[in-house]
């Protein structure tokens, strides 16, 4: 292994640890109707658990609705009970041909504590991105023993990986910072 091969596996490692970020941040509730809420939702489909976007078409009606409409008109009672079995904090309204979500404005309260569960997720992410620095540098520690490197091209070596670190510490900031601002946007 080289250390072009290090830093490869790393920085795949890495955009993989700011893409699971960014996907958990997008299950968190904000003022805003967003179907990636649902994703989490499955229903039992004659003895299957099934996703319920894959069951249904989801749209967003006035920014603060969603209206979940079934390909089988049969599962909507299905659809009401894994809505409200999910503790999303919101009352599933069915008419017999949709369901619809209506989110309300959230409190104060609410935005505090959801832009305290998105640091700590952008907490998570930092964390796995070190761990990714660090299994990084024992692998550069190994090649030097196997390889008898220079001193000088250890230490560059260790520079690029935390140069890396740093670059994807830095996104997971963007990212936490931006769906902060989404959460306490009244």
């Amino acid at each position: 292994m080289s250390v072009d091969e290090i830093k490869n596996n790393g920085k795949d490692k890495m955009e993989k640890c700011v893409a699971q970020l960014k996907k958990e941040l997008a299950t968190v509730r904000t003022g805003r109707a967003n179907p990636l809420i649902l994703d989490k939702i499955t229903i039992d489909y004659y003895g299957a658990p099934t996703p319920l976007r894959q069951m249904a078409q989801v749209a967003v009606s006035e920014g603060t609705t969603l209206v979940i409409t079934p390909f089988d008109k049969t599962i909507i009672k299905e659809i009401e009970k894994a809505i409200a079995k999910a503790e999303l904090g919101i009352t599933p309204n069915s008419d017999g041909i949709c369901v619809r979500l209506t989110f309300p404005p959230l409190t104060e309260d609410r935005r505090k504590q959801l832009s305290k569960e998105v640091k700590a997720m952008g907490e998570a992410a930092k964390v796995a991105i070190r761990n990714v620095r660090r299994d990084m540098s024992d692998d550069v520690k190994k090649l030097e023993k196997a390889e008898n490197m220079p001193e000088d091209a250890v230490k560059d070596a260790q520079n690029e990986v935390q140069k890396l670190t740093d670059k994807y510490i830095g996104i997971v900031d963007e990212v936490v910072s931006e769906k902060e601002k989404e959460v306490m946007t009244v």
